[in-house]
């Protein structure tokens, strides 16, 4: 495919193509039957945006630096604003030294071609590497997404044009949700939902989801290892327990909500020394987290048990 002209930022072009050669390898996977090749750890496209672009180049400079090839975005962070910094950092002679990931919130069919459109033109790219139908969370959004005129039309039609070389979809509500997408249709590659060492707990994407989509050969990206800050804020369990705990699960990969570029270090190194938790050390973790605060008082992002006025966070709000 061919590749549009340089347009972004030369100094962190110049950068990244400088330290690709030097940077020593982070551990890698296969992401699924996407066939990808990606690093356990990606960063997270909302939160390296919340200081700014400044910050958020350089969370993108050192990230590429320390050897991540995988860069998260959706069209509703930062009202699009995470896709055009993602276009200033990597639409030179480092576009084919990273995957980019964006995702589409639209159901419609002409409606998310329309984004797709939009999101190439922010990215400043021909090609997206991964597109994925964005946190798909009631059984309303999975009817418009599967029926006619609805956005798995527009998703396999990108991927047949070549403006996407891969689709899949997340959510983190309900695993009933992401379960009815699964056995829909055989077209996602990928999946995107909640790992951490509270879910088994309450609506557990590991426990429901994650077996059914290793079965089927999906490429499993993890997120909210931390549940948006709050397992930590609310003194569950550590950060780097926290990690370990997702990469200690089935998965390919784990989008890192960083919005510093110590906190980016941070992580790169808990995956560095990351040893894989053992299932006895599993079993002990999640019987101490089970004897502490868990549900959706804690992962904000789930369905609330019924009769609950709470209204679950969607993703790109402000945490």
């Amino acid at each position: 495919m061919k590749r549009r002209t340089f347009v972004g930022s030369a100094a962190l072009g110049a950068a990244m193509a400088g330290a690709a050669s030097g940077a020593e390898a982070l551990p890698m996977a296969v992401l699924g039957k996407s066939g990808l090749k990606v690093t356990r750890i990606a960063v997270g496209g909302y939160h390296m945006n919340v200081n700014g672009e400044e910050e958020a180049l350089r969370i993108l400079r050192r990230a590429f630096d320390l050897g991540i090839n995988f860069y998260d975005s959706a069209n509703s962070y930062h009202r699009g604003r995470s896709d055009e910094i993602l276009g200033k950092a990597f639409s030179g002679a480092g576009r084919h030294k990273v995957i980019l990931m964006t995702k589409c919130e639209v159901y419609t069919r002409d409606g998310a071609l329309r984004v797709l459109e939009e999101q190439l033109r922010r990215l400043k790219t021909d090609y997206i590497d991964l597109w994925q139908c964005h946190q798909v969370s009631e059984h309303s959004e999975v009817d418009r997404i599967l029926g006619p005129g609805g956005s798995l039309e527009a998703f396999v039609l990108a991927k047949k044009q070549g403006k996407v070389r891969h689709i899949g979809f997340t959510g983190h509500r309900d695993p009933a949700i992401h379960l009815r997408l699964l056995q829909a249709t055989s077209e996602w590659e990928t999946i995107q939902m909640p790992i951490n060492l509270i879910d088994p707990h309450y609506l557990s994407f590991i426990r429901q989801v994650l077996p059914e989509a290793r079965r089927r050969g999906l490429g499993v990206i993890a997120m909210k290892s931390n549940a948006m800050g709050q397992i930590t804020r609310q003194q569950v369990a550590a950060i780097d327990d926290c990690l370990r705990f997702a990469w200690s699960q089935d998965i390919d990969t784990l989008v890192s909500g960083v919005e510093t570029v110590a906190q980016l270090e941070h992580n790169v190194a808990a995956l560095r020394a990351f040893r894989k938790m053992s299932p006895q050390e599993i079993s002990s973790t999640l019987e101490r987290t089970a004897k502490g605060k868990t549900g959706s008082g804690v992962e904000q992002y789930k369905r609330p048990p019924a009769g609950a006025c709470v209204r679950a966070h969607r993703d790109g709000e402000a945490v």
